[in-house]
């Protein structure tokens, strides 16, 4: 197949004549500005990307990836905006495509609010290529920011995608091109992120961070994620949080969202926790979170550990 992305130009094409329209939700109040500015985030260098995201940021999960949920999903993430939240992650496959159309129908407004990242799960050149092409469509972008490779979680995986015919080579085309500005992986498994970021130059990775050391009910090795953690600061790579709350386990076991955040935020080299979010007002208590935070200590850490392992 021809492995150039041929919706670029037209989708190019389509951002300006909204732009031209004024259709834009916010193309002329100023009242969001005011607001964003009133409350500022705290930010965090996303490593070499140099992007300054913010320290909580939004998951395509939950409500945005449900069929017939529509209209909550995008009162979340306008919501999320309007509180300077600038990171927003997403796949291709969360909900079979809806989380990217719910959020397309918020960045055709207000993509320059958004450092903008999903995911493509397949494994060969030319699926990450036609994924991409769906992905911007579904997004309404001509171009994403952050795009990763989803749940690399064994060496065998890692292998494969390094292959001349497989994914990795259509990321780095990708960026060549600047169809994506940068790129990640994520996987569940720390010991395969250090070696993925031994072999390859991966900008961001998106990994498991909780006191529980655990992912759907099982564990992740806490030794391993250190290592982790400590090559990716070396090697100036972005790490996004993810599974904080660890779909409400982490709740269930006594701690509060904000106690979770925290612990992610306190680990080394973290730039930001990436939540999924089913209510607004969980939104707002996760965004006071990151206004809240201080870091913890090696004994408040391991405080939190105890109090979710035991």
């Amino acid at each position: 197949m021809d492995r150039q992305i041929g919706r670029r130009a037209l989708l190019k094409s389509a951002l300006a004549a909204t732009a031209a329209s004024g259709l834009g939700r916010y193309a002329v109040g100023g009242m969001r500005d005011a607001f964003a500015s009133e409350n500022a985030m705290p930010t965090r260098r996303l490593g070499k990307t140099e992007h300054e995201v913010s320290t909580f940021s939004l998951g395509g999960v939950s409500t945005m990836s449900r069929e017939g949920e529509r209209d909550a999903a995008l009162e979340i993430i306008n919501h999320a905006l309007d509180l300077g939240v600038n990171y927003i992650d997403t796949a291709a496959d969360y909900g079979a495509g809806v989380s990217e159309t719910h959020l397309g129908e918020v960045m055709k407004d207000r993509r320059d609010e958004v450092f903008l990242a999903t995911k493509a799960h397949v494994y060969d050149y030319d699926g990450v290529m036609r994924m991409c092409e769906e992905s911007l469509e579904r997004l309404q972008t001509d171009y994403v920011d952050l795009y990763q490779h989803h749940r690399v979680q064994d060496i065998e995986l890692l292998d494969r995608i390094a292959q001349p015919d497989g994914a990795l080579p259509a990321f780095e085309r990708l960026r060549d091109e600047g169809v994506v500005r940068h790129i990640g992986i994520t996987s569940h498994t720390p010991h395969v992120m250090t070696e993925a970021l031994e072999r390859h130059d991966f900008e961001c990775v998106l990994i498991t961070i909780n006191p529980a050391h655990m992912v759907y009910g099982t564990p992740y090795n806490a030794d391993d994620l250190t290592t982790f953690l400590a090559t990716a600061a070396e090697k100036d790579v972005g790490v996004i949080a993810m599974k904080v709350v660890n779909n409400g386990d982490i709740l269930a076991r006594g701690l509060t969202a904000e106690e979770a955040i925290h612990y992610a935020l306190s680990r080394q080299a973290v730039s930001t926790a990436c939540l999924g979010i089913t209510e607004v007002n969980q939104l707002d208590e996760n965004v006071a979170a990151a206004h809240t935070f201080q870091q913890l200590s090696e004994g408040e850490l391991e405080e939190l550990e105890q109090r979710v392992q035991d």
